[in-house]
C-alpha cells in the first residue's frame, strides 16, 4: 500500500508539471512596464504605505485568474468564443471593440518600456526602440512553431530574470521589515494625491486581456474528460497560477520597497532627490547606482528589456484570442500577429516621434467565489467611474474652454458615461440564451483506453490547433505539442 500511494503521488506532481506554463504567460502582465512606473512612484512618494494595494489586488487577480482557466478547462472554449457565442451581433461586436482598446492601452506601456530599455542599452533612439520591439516579437512568437511549451519556457525564464534583478536591489536597499509588513496588512492614504497613485496601482494590476489570454492557453493540454479529471486540471491550474502570480507579487513589492528606501533616505546627493520628485522608468536606474557602479542603469534595463518583450508577447497573445474568438475570422496567422501588433505599436509610434522619451512616459502614466467575484468586479467599476466623473468634472472647471463649448462637451462625455453604464447593466441583467456543455460538441476528443467498447476507456480533449499553432505552420503536419 505505502508504495502504491508513492506512486500515486509521483504520478500526481508529474501531472502537475505538465499544466506549468499558462500561469506565467498571464503574470507577466501584472510585472510589466506600466507596473514598474506605477509602483517606483508610489515607493518614491509613500515608501511602504501603498504596499496593502498591490497584495488586495494580487489575491484578488488570483480569483479573477482561477475562474477564466477554469473556464476553458470545463467547457473547452474561451471566453472570446463564449461571447460570440452568448450575445447578439451588435452587443458582441461593440464587446470586441472593447476588448481591443483594453488590449491596446495595456500594450502600449509595455512597448515604450521595451524601447526605453533598448535606448539605455543601445542608444537606440525611442521611436526606432518601438519598431524594433514589434519585430523582435513577432520573431519570438515564431518559436512556437517548435512546440508551444518552449515559449512558456521562455517567458518563465524571463520572469525569474526580472526577479533576479529586482531581488538583488532588494537586497541593497535593506528595507525595515517591520515598515514593509506593515505597509502591506495595514491599509492607509495619507498626503495629497494618495488616492490616485492608489486608483493607478490598482488600474496597473487589472488586466482584462488576462481574462481572454488564460482562458484560452489552457486549451492548449490534453484533460481527460472525467469530473475527477477536469477537477485534477482546475486545481494544477490553479496552483500553478498561484505561484506565478506570487512571484509578481514578490517582484512588485521588491520595486516599492527599493524605491521607498533608497528615495526615502535621508543621504540623497541634490541629484538623486531631484529623480525621485518625479520618479519614473528612464530615470530609476539611479537607484542601482551604489550596487553595481556604471552598470546600473545596464541591469535596469535589462530587467526592463525582459518585463517589455514577454509583455507585448502575451499581448499579441491576447489579440490574437480576441479577434479569433469574437469574430470567428480565419485569417493566414501572420496576418493575425500583424494586425494585432500595429494596434498597439502605431499609437506609441506617434506618440515616441512627437513627444520623444518625454512623450512616451507620459502615455505609460495615462495607461462562493461567485459572490468575491462580484465584489472584486463591483469595486473596480465603481472605481472607474469614481476616476472618471471626477477626472471628468475638474477638467470641465477648470480648463480653458468656452462656456458653450464646455456645456457641449459637458453633454457629450456624461451621455458616453450613461451609455457605458446602461451597457454593463445591461451584460449583468440579462439571462443566459446558451447552455454551457461539459465540453462543447464540436471540440475534438479521442478515447483512450482498451476496454472501450465495455464504456471503461478515457476520453481525452485534444489540444485546440488554433491554440497550440498561432504562429507559423508546424513543421510536418500532424506534429503534437511537446
Amino acid at each position: 500500500m505505502p508504495n502504491s500511494v508513492s506512486f500515486v503521488r509521483r504520478k500526481s506532481w508529474k501531472n502537475l508539471f505538465s499544466y506549468v506554463g499558462p500561469g506565467f504567460l498571464v503574470s507577466i502582465a501584472y510585472i510589466d512596464p506600466g507596473n514598474f512606473q506605477t509602483d517606483l512612484q508610489a515607493g518614491a512618494s509613500y515608501k511602504y504605505e501603498l504596499l496593502w494595494i498591490i497584495l488586495v489586488a494580487s489575491c484578488a487577480a488570483l480569483v479573477i485568474q482561477t475562474l477564466a482557466a477554469n473556464l476553458g478547462v470545463v467547457t473547452g472554449k474561451h471566453l472570446a468564443e463564449h461571447c460570440r457565442a452568448e450575445y447578439p451581433r451588435t452587443p458582441n461586436f461593440i464587446l470586441w471593440i472593447l476588448a481591443e482598446i483594453a488590449i491596446v492601452a495595456c500594450d502600449i506601456p509595455e512597448v515604450i518600456g521595451t524601447a526605453f530599455a533598448l535606448n539605455m542599452l543601445f542608444r537606440i533612439p525611442v521611436w526606432c526602440g518601438v519598431l524594433l520591439t514589434g519585430l523582435s516579437t513577432l520573431m519570438l512568437l515564431a518559436l512556437q512553431q517548435y512546440g508551444v511549451r518552449k515559449l512558456e519556457f521562455l517567458i518563465a525564464f524571463l520572469v525569474f530574470t526580472i526577479a533576479a534583478c529586482f531581488f538583488g536591489e532588494l537586497a541593497y536597499a535593506k528595507p525595515i521589515p517591520s515598515e514593509v509588513l506593515k505597509g502591506l496588512f495595514v491599509p492607509q492614504l495619507k498626503g495629497n494625491g494618495a488616492t490616485g497613485l492608489a486608483i493607478s496601482l490598482l488600474g496597473a494590476m487589472v488586466m482584462p486581456h488576462n481574462l481572454f489570454l488564460h482562458s484560452a492557453l489552457v486549451l492548449s493540454r490534453k484533460i481527460p474528460r472525467s469530473i475527477n479529471r477536469i477537477k485534477e486540471a482546475c486545481r494544477f491550474y490553479t496552483i500553478e497560477s498561484a505561484f506565478a502570480l506570487a512571484v509578481a507579487f514578490l517582484i512588485n513589492v521588491s520595486v516599492i520597497s527599493v524605491s521607498g528606501a533608497v528615495c526615502n533616505s535621508s543621504n540623497l546627493s541634490p541629484e538623486d532627490q531631484k529623480n525621485c520628485e518625479d520618479l519614473d522608468l528612464n530615470r530609476a536606474s539611479f537607484l542601482l547606482r551604489n550596487v553595481v557602479g556604471s552598470w546600473s542603469s545596464k541591469l535596469f534595463a535589462i530587467a526592463l528589456l525582459a518585463s517589455g518583450q514577454s509583455s507585448t508577447i502575451t499581448g499579441t497573445y491576447a489579440g490574437q484570442y480576441v479577434m479569433q474568438g469574437f469574430l470567428d475570422l480565419r485569417l493566414t496567422p501572420w496576418i493575425r500577429n500583424f494586425l494585432t501588433r500595429c494596434l498597439a505599436i502605431i499609437p506609441s509610434l506617434i506618440v515616441a516621434i512627437i513627444g520623444g522619451s518625454a512623450g512616451a512616459g507620459k502615455l505609460i502614466i495615462i495607461a462562493s467565489l461567485m459572490v468575491v467575484t462580484w465584489i472584486i468586479g463591483s469595486a473596480i467599476m465603481v472605481i472607474n467611474v469614481y476616476y472618471l466623473v471626477t477626472g471628468f468634472v475638474k477638467f470641465l472647471i477648470k480648463g480653458e474652454l468656452s462656456i458653450v463649448a464646455t456645456v457641449f462637451v459637458g453633454i457629450l462625455g456624461f451621455s458616453g458615461m450613461a451609455m457605458y453604464l446602461a451597457g454593463v447593466a445591461y451584460l449583468v441583467i440579462r439571462r443566459d440564451q446558451k447552455v454551457t456543455y461539459l465540453l462543447s460538441p464540436e471540440a475534438p476528443c479521442l478515447v483512450r483506453g482498451d476496454d472501450t467498447q465495455a464504456g471503461n476507456g478515457e476520453i481525452v480533449a485534444l489540444p485546440r490547433e488554433d491554440i497550440v499553432s498561432m504562429q507559423l505552420p508546424q513543421r510536418g503536419a500532424g506534429r503534437e505539442m511537446d
